[in-house]
């Protein structure tokens, strides 16, 4: 159990283990149900702005009453689930690499008409919050969860599309490349396509499962490039490595991995013939667990040396520090599939941008909630987070819109060539290229450059060579030669002046104190010469007095 003390206004996280059964049923607290945990950094400005406001993250879960142990929540929803009925709109993705992704879309126009068949697009300038979910292993838009998901979001006015793994979803294989539980790059080039094709709509992300950890991990990779304005991870396996052990340690634990073996066989049966071609058919069909599919199947296409290779590079705890969006993890502590074990709770508490919500019950996906089971409580739980967050200033922002908005301000105040000085004086020459509203600076003959930078007058240069072009022989060229002695000196007395104010206004006090030590260096001669003839002069009058008074 986890709770949550506070202590001179600031959060502080103590967890106390307890070991109880699964099948502790809620009719022992009085039916109040179980209190959500949080995990946070206690300056977390996720937490403190955005989870604070959300009721249902601090309150408590009451399973359905029939549904209290986790293998009958998880169970229920493979299947029967109670999925909301209505119709994707379905839209084709094609990769680079020749792989097709179905993207199936779920607008909240299309549930506030009233009718489920589905013709809505969305326009380019639409602004409503657009959500992107990554289905867990084997499953698709199809699979009860996400439709739980899809139809919740659609409701409370979200745009939803669901990007299925490749081979899912009623798609074929159409390259050699399939997904796996680390795989990332899908979930990266849908997530630019969407940014790009619908730039003023602010983009979430949700992942199931699997799902979650390819998108923490995806989170992770990329930082603070990454389009997304915010995401949420539910029950995420976070390490694969203490999954597998996990998984075949107890005879409950080893149905669940015998049965997840049955979804990836039938998956693989789908693509028969690239797997008989990439893979060990053979092994394939005689596997008995995750482990060996994973053996036969996925290291095989996926080029992993051994299982537990590829396990240590797919798992997602080592990239939660890198996380830099706000991130609502959500898993519960009695899940079948996805042990507590693996929780990373102490980088979720050194994350400000995590927050990592746990409950004593709910299963696997599941957290059934109701008399009738009809709602689960971490979709209810996810459209709150996601919603606060959209109305709050804790979006996150990609890093590089902020930087082309820093650099097209920069670059129309002063557009010009450039010179760079370096700290040991040493001048090279900086061209600007322009490229549409963008400016590329290239830099020749110089490695580390610091910020250090002139005008130069490369224009006024162009000039005079034409001149000089154009100027004929004899007296007409020593004519040229004059003025562009007088051009090539004014240019040098612009030059210096830009570079002395460019100096002297900087806010960087090593560029002072440069422009000191130049100052001395370059004025010491002919300072030395004055003190000199100043001395020789006095020198020479007090000589001069002395001779007249002797006389």
């Amino acid at each position: 159990m986890v709770t949550l003390n506070t202590n001179g206004g600031r959060a502080r996280l103590l967890l106390i283990a307890e070991r109880k059964s699964h099948s502790d049923p809620d009719f022992f607290s009085g039916f109040r149900g179980a209190p959500v945990a949080l995990t946070f950094h206690p300056t977390s400005h996720i937490y403190h702005g955005v989870v604070s406001k959300c009721k249902i993250l601090h309150g408590r879960y009451l399973a359905t009453p029939w549904l209290s142990s986790p293998h009958f929540q998880t169970a229920f929803l493979n299947f029967f689930g109670n999925p909301p009925a209505f119709s994707y709109r379905r839209q084709l993705f094609h990769a680079s690499d020749g792989g097709t992704i179905a993207l199936d879309w779920l607008t909240s126009s299309d549930i506030s008409r009233g009718a489920f068949e589905v013709n809505h697009t969305i326009s380019k300038d639409d602004t409503t919050p657009l959500v992107v979910v990554i289905p867990g292993l084997t499953s698709d838009s199809t699979s009860s969860y996400i439709k739980h998901l899809a139809f919740g979001l659609a409701t409370h006015g979200w745009n939803v599309v669901v990007s299925n793994h490749r081979g899912l979803g009623g798609v074929s294989i159409t390259s050699d490349c399939f997904y796996n539980a680390g795989w990332t790059e899908d979930a990266r080039v849908v997530i630019d396509y969407l940014h790009h094709q619908y730039p003023k709509a602010p983009l979430f992300a949700i992942g199931t499962s699997i799902g979650a950890n390819i998108l923490v991990k995806y989170l992770g990779e990329d930082r603070e490039k990454v389009p997304v304005a915010g995401a949420v991870a539910i029950c995420s396996p976070w390490d694969l490595l203490i999954g597998d052990r996990f998984i075949c340690r107890r005879l409950l634990q080893k149905l669940y991995d015998r049965a997840l073996t049955i979804g990836l066989q039938g998956y693989a049966k789908l693509h028969e013939p690239r797997y008989s071609r990439l893979a060990n058919w053979e092994g394939i069909k005689k596997s008995r667990s995750i482990r060996d599919f994973d053996n036969f199947a996925t290291c095989l296409v996926g080029k992993f040396e051994t299982v537990d290779t590829y396990y240590r590079r797919s798992t997602s705890t080592p990239y939660v520090l890198n996380v830099s969006v706000p991130l609502l993890c959500i898993s519960a502590l009695d899940d079948p599939v996805c042990t507590r074990e693996a929780i990373p709770w102490d980088e979720c508490r050194a994350n400000k941008n995590i927050v990592l919500a746990t409950i004593k019950h709910g299963g696997h996906l599941a957290f059934f909630e109701g008399i009738t089971g009809s709602r689960l409580w971490w979709v209810r739980a996810t459209d709150e987070f996601i919603g606060v967050l959209h109305s709050s200033s804790h979006m996150h922002k990609k890093k590089t819109e902020i930087t082309e908005q820093k650099a097209s301000i920069e670059s129309s105040i002063d557009q010009g060539p450039y010179v760079n000085v370096r700290e040991d004086g040493m001048v090279a020459a900086v061209g600007s290229a322009h490229a549409g509203n963008k400016s590329v600076e290239h830099f020749t003959g110089l490695g580390s450059i610091q910020d250090k930078t002139v005008l130069a007058t490369e224009q006024t240069q162009q000039q005079t060579e034409t001149k000089s072009d154009v100027a004929g022989s004899g007296g007409e060229v020593s004519g040229e030669c004059s003025s562009l002695q007088r051009i090539k000196c004014f240019d040098v007395i612009t030059a210096s002046k830009r570079w002395l104010d460019h100096l002297l206004f900087r806010k960087n006090g090593k560029s002072v104190w440069l422009l000191v030590y130049i100052a001395i260096i370059t004025s010491w001669p002919i300072l030395g010469s004055a003190l000199r003839i100043f001395s020789s002069k006095k020198k020479l009058r007090k000589f001069s007095a002395a001779t007249s008074h002797r006389r």
